[in-house]
């Protein structure tokens, strides 16, 4: 156990974390089909005369675990995968799985081609031929030396160019790998509630929606993740604003992001959001590296130059395969006019994407024609929210307000007054008294003109679910949401923390992790998968989300201290200490348990009486959770009482929260939870 266990200011007293489980130490997974054993063996016996840790199944899956996850557990925590690739491999169904998670995860693959079967196009798109070994003439031992030189390449960086002569140990020139080690995890305290005002914009899928895992894709510590790329998928960028006083940026993002939601609208068509695809916004880069990024095969982008009441767009469609124009179009009109051109370029965009869909699926504008004062109104609005501030929060409510002033039926405007009320909420901005009653009045309202409003029936679940404590209801709520909108990463989002919040991980997880394929680079996405993760146990997959916040949003609220608490649990409190102190000013909640992990206990009770001082009144659940992490329970039910009178929102995601894993035993931590209308 590493000298960074957790404990008390008594230091005989036991750690709160359970024995770790042992790192899994092998550094290449082996892909064969069961005809091929015994090349794969000979493979295996090859390479770990060389000093490279092979894993292998069946000979590595322990005993009584389960076969499948054994495989992805093993794939995940090594470096590259090596595929004995032949006719019997080429049909099989597992095989391309193990690709495909290989690839999910950035790992190399190797292929050692041992026959000259051709591959189907799913296989083929994971493999990359310059990396396949030919061994075809029916004599493989001949490919090792350069088999054990392409491993050693991958995983140093170099080779020994010693035509298979013994390397030197893989220890001395291995990047040292960090890997899952505590099982109870360490989670947040008052970021929650930054958090969720990030996040609020973000949204289920219930239990009868499917999700194919080979779309739930994670990255691995410290490499960018890379979505897996279906077929039929388009991201949208943001449009430019080439008018001449370019005044009209918060119209090129409105005109890009409606063309995005009427290309949602068609089954057979994967649309990333608007999240991922508006990380792109002024920062140019080759379309084919965005593509890659973001698991779209197809790319659209454009401009709009505007000029009192004309309008011109100017709109085109990349395969980001290649780098070759599929289509391109200039559209002159009136401003009256835009709605039916969104519908318009759409359309021309399914076609260009070879897909036949029914005209009313794209042609179907949510506002009429003689409405253009009103929509131009609602995208100042949207544009307002995106600063994700307090004014530009208020001034989107002014906004989608005076948009309803000048056409009371118009849903999208009262969706996102609901959507932007509750962000006053969440960040703090009005009292949750106040605010939470105006926007579920505007998600009613909405609900009111369009019953069929996915996001109000999300809105509404979060509200019961954070607010009134009422389960059933928010329940209800997210289903009736996901069951209008299954392909919403918004509602998805929405759902999968609700999930959270009841204790529901293994839900949650395949919720947040759908609605992460549909929008990769989301950052408050990767925050919640973080936070399920975390909980799960699945701590290298905890950090890989958390550090990919960073990577998208540098500056995301709470993510480094995330950051810090995972690597605490790694038993890594130094570098949980490095993180801490990079983001100012320093949470208080990670320094008391940093602290309190590195024994240095003087400070960790002067850090934890400078968080009652300052947050006793706006964090109490935190302080909570840092005294029942110290094992003092009685001041932790303290403070949870309190937080309970002040209806402290961080409450609301306290089910199965590890911080407070010391309290489980006890009789009055079950009272607790039931007075929070929790499942035990």
């Amino acid at each position: 156990m590493s000298g960074d266990s957790l404990g008390t200011s008594d230091a005989t007293q036991s750690s709160p974390l359970e024995a770790e489980r042992p790192p899994l130490s092998k550094d290449v997974f082996v892909s064969y089909a069961s005809q091929d054993a015994a090349v794969a063996n000979a493979v295996v016996e090859a390479l770990e005369r060389q000093g490279i840790r092979c894993w292998i199944a069946p000979r590595d899956v322990t005993p009584g675990e389960f076969y499948a996850d054994a495989i992805v557990h093993a794939i995940d925590a090594t470096q590259a995968l090596i595929l004995v690739l032949s006719q019997h491999a080429a049909v099989s169904h597992h095989i391309l799985r193990e690709v495909e998670r290989a690839s999910s995860k950035r790992h190399p693959v190797i292929s050692l081609r041992i026959d000259r079967a051709a591959l189907p196009a799913g296989l083929e798109y994971f493999l990359n031929t310059s990396q396949w070994l030919d061994a075809s003439e029916g004599k493989p031992s001949r490919a090792f030396p350069k088999l054990v030189e392409a491993v050693c390449r991958v995983l140093t960086g170099s080779c020994s160019g010693n035509g298979g002569a013994p390397l030197p140990p893989l220890e001395s020139m291995r990047g040292r790998k960090r890997r899952s080690s505590g099982s109870i995890a360490v989670v947040l305290g008052f970021i929650v509630v930054a958090i969720l005002g990030f996040a609020i914009d973000k949204f289920w899928l219930s239990k009868h929606v499917t999700v194919e895992e080979h779309e739930v894709v994670t990255s691995p510590v410290n490499t960018p993740a890379v979505a897996v790329v279906a077929e039929k998928s388009i991201a949208v960028l943001p449009f430019l604003d080439l008018s001449e006083k370019h005044d009209q940026e918060y119209f090129a993002d409105g005109m890009a992001e409606e063309i995005l939601n009427l290309l949602a609208k068609i089954p057979e068509l994967r649309v990333i959001g608007r999240t991922s695809s508006f990380q792109f916004k002024g920062h140019p880069s080759d379309l084919m590296s965005i593509g890659t990024a973001l698991g779209a095969v197809y790319i659209v982008e454009g401009s709009v130059r505007r000029s009192g009441d004309h309008v011109r767009v100017t709109a085109q469609l990349i395969d980001a395969r290649d780098g070759t124009h599929r289509w391109a179009e200039t559209y002159d009109r009136d401003a009256g006019d835009v709605l039916m051109m969104q519908a318009e370029i759409a359309a021309s965009l399914v076609r260009a994407s070879q897909l036949e869909v029914a005209p009313p699926v794209y042609r179907e504008p949510r506002l009429s024609q003689q409405n253009a004062e009103a929509y131009d109104v609602y995208l100042r609005g949207l544009h307002a929210k995106d600063r994700f501030d307090q004014r530009g929060f208020e001034e989107a409510v002014a906004d989608q307000r005076h948009a309803l002033e000048i056409e009371p039926g118009f849903v999208p405007a009262a969706e996102q007054l609901a959507l932007n009320q509750l962000n006053l909420v969440v960040w703090g901005f009005v009292p949750w008294q106040i605010g939470v009653e105006q926007a579920r009045g505007a998600a009613e309202t909405a609900l009111h003109l369009d019953a069929k409003s996915a996001l109000s029936h999300a809105i509404l679940g979060l509200i019961h679910s954070a607010f009134d404590l009422d389960r059933s209801a928010a329940e209800r709520e997210m289903k009736v949401a996901v069951a209008l909108a299954p392909r919403n990463p918004k509602v998805l989002q929405f759902a999968g923390i609700e999930r959270l919040s009841v204790g529901q991980l293994t839900s949650a997880v395949r919720l947040l992790d759908a609605a992460r394929t549909l929008d990769p680079l989301d950052p408050a996405l990767n925050f919640y998968c973080g936070e399920a993760y975390v909980r799960l146990d699945r701590l290298t997959e905890a950090e890989s989300a958390v550090r990919r916040v960073l990577e998208v949003s540098p500056t995301y609220a709470g993510a480094r201290v995330a950051l810090a608490i995972v690597l605490l649990i790694e038993r890594n409190a130094e570098s949980a200490l490095t993180e801490l102190k990079k983001e100012a000013p320093v949470s208080l909640l990670g320094l008391s348990l940093v602290y309190q992990a590195l024994h240095r206990y003087k400070e960790a009770d002067a850090v934890l009486a400078h968080l009652e001082e300052v947050h006793a009144q706006d964090a109490p659940v935190s302080i909570a959770k840092v005294y029942a992490f110290r094992r003092q329970n009685d001041k932790a039910f303290e403070w949870l009482e309190r937080a309970r009178a002040d209806k402290d929102v961080g409450l609301w995601l306290i089910k199965g929260d590890p911080l407070l894993k010391n309290l489980d035993g006890e009789p009055r931590y079950k009272d607790f939870v039931r007075k929070m209308n929790l499942p035990e």
